[in-house]
């Protein structure tokens, strides 16, 4: 959610339900290239028919106490608490509470369009709410605690992006909304809803509305990666409820995802509306392709913390990938990796064969570069060793030498190629190469 974005490898865990073409030591390597390096910290389970197939988990819970994060480290989840409260929606719809063709006017007059935003807008990102995490203030009081007349108040106040039901754009404040209208129609609060219709039913063990983090309760820290791992600020868990409070491990988001698919939690019926894709957004779910096949589920990003769950219906498989590390390994990379492993297509293992570079020639590349190809400037700034690379009104990120001259940031596929004398850096992303002057 907020921009609302080692060691200790554990033992390999497999039940009887193994499936007999899965690669589990290609994922080993991988991890344990990722522990080597220090780039990762999280956790990651995988099931297939309802069992669970693989789980791993390296790095800390919290790093000053040297506390090693285990298949029992608990994470907040960001924005796949988004599928809960989809899930919870239709619930209330099933039991006609509400209907998905309501306009939400009465449970909110002061925001605009009110009268003309349904809760199927809100629920698919195509009510027109501005994102108010993309508020030039929101990281002044992300980590405040917010009444919902407040939370209210600033999801009103933004202009309206566009009108409902013309185009979708993904916006937190749609599930701000969500959350309390389920509060409304069932007169609890969000998080005794929760318990009440899917954690108590599923038997979930590790799932729950986040407050503030316990590291005695095995939560996690959340860090970012910048040379080493620095601890993350806390957004406090009143601001995004339903959009993304939720704590849960990936055992227990396998739990909930295969749930979901065999009509455990809402029918068939209403689980197909949810999955429909519109404007590349379902109602609570999103689909992600993976050559022919495709599957449904959620991502999450809040503080240091990123998420995934993917469930593949055909195969009843389930993936979920949990960190408290950003900036460091992709989880995306991490999901293709297992995907590979169980698919048995190639998969290119990362290198992270890192040059020794001179104070003095990490100096000669800073500065401000601009480029007649892309209207943004990127400055380059050092923190000790490492050179730190921000796009104009972007957050920054590390990069990571490879050569005396070329650096790449992994996550965004990001490589930056300087030459001193002509005062040029060549920037390379997705295929492309953009040149950069120096100013």
């Amino acid at each position: 959610m907020k921009k609302i974005i080692i060691t200790g490898l554990f033992a390999l865990i497999i039940t009887s339900g193994f499936s007999q073409n899965f690669n589990a030591k290609r994922l080993d390597s991988l991890f344990q290239i990722l522990e080597k390096n220090n780039k990762f910290m999280g956790s990651i389970a995988i099931s297939e028919n309802g069992k669970t197939i693989y789980t791993k988990s390296i790095g800390f819970d919290d790093i000053t106490s040297s506390k090693k994060s285990t298949s029992t480290t608990k994470y907040r989840i960001g924005s796949i608490s988004k599928m809960f409260t989809a899930s919870m929606i239709f619930k209330a719809v099933e039991e006609k509470k509400i209907n998905l063709n309501q306009t939400i006017g009465n449970y909110f007059p002061t925001v605009k369009n009110a009268g003309k935003i349904t809760i199927s807008n809100l629920l698919n990102h195509r009510s027109g709410i501005h994102d108010f995490t993309n508020d030039a203030e929101y990281l002044t009081w992300y980590n405040e605690k917010q009444s919902r007349a407040k939370m209210t108040e600033r999801i009103a106040s933004g202009n309206i992006v566009f009108e409902p039901d013309t185009k979708g754009q993904y916006s937190n404040s749609n599930y701000i909304l969500l959350s309390f209208i389920l509060e409304d129609v069932y007169k609890k609060s969000y998080g005794e809803i929760l318990n009440q219709k899917i954690i108590k039913p599923l038997k979930l063990k590790n799932t729950y509305l986040g407050a503030k983090i316990s590291l005695e309760n095995n939560e996690s820290n959340s860090y970012t990666l910048s040379g080493k791992w620095e601890k993350e600020k806390d957004t406090d868990m009143s601001i995004p409820l339903g959009a993304g409070a939720i704590v849960s491990n990936p055992t227990d988001l396998n739990i909930f995802i295969e749930s979901l698919f065999a009509g455990k939690i809402v029918s068939i019926e209403n689980l197909n509306l949810m999955k429909t894709i519109k404007d590349k957004f379902g109602m609570g779910i999103l689909e992600f392709p993976y050559f022919e096949r495709k599957s449904y589920g959620h991502t999450g990003g809040i503080d240091g913390f990123r998420s995934i769950v993917s469930y593949f219906p055909d195969e009843k498989l389930a993936l979920a990938i949990t960190s408290n590390g950003a900036m460091g390994y992709d989880n995306n990379n991490i999901l293709l990796c297992a995907l590979s492993s169980y698919f048995q297509k190639p998969f290119q293992m990362p290198s992270f064969n890192n040059a020794e570079i001179t104070t003095a020639t990490l100096d000669s590349y800073l500065g401000i570069y601009g480029s007649i190809q892309i209207p943004i400037k990127i400055s380059i700034t050092k923190k000790e060793s490492t050179l730190i690379a921000q796009a104009t009104g972007q957050p920054s990120f590390p990069l990571e030498a490879t050569s005396s001259n070329i650096f790449k940031f992994e996550p965004a596929g990001v490589v930056m190629e300087f030459n001193v004398e002509k005062k040029e850096m060549v920037l390379k992303q997705g295929g492309k190469d953009y040149l950069f002057m120096k100013e």
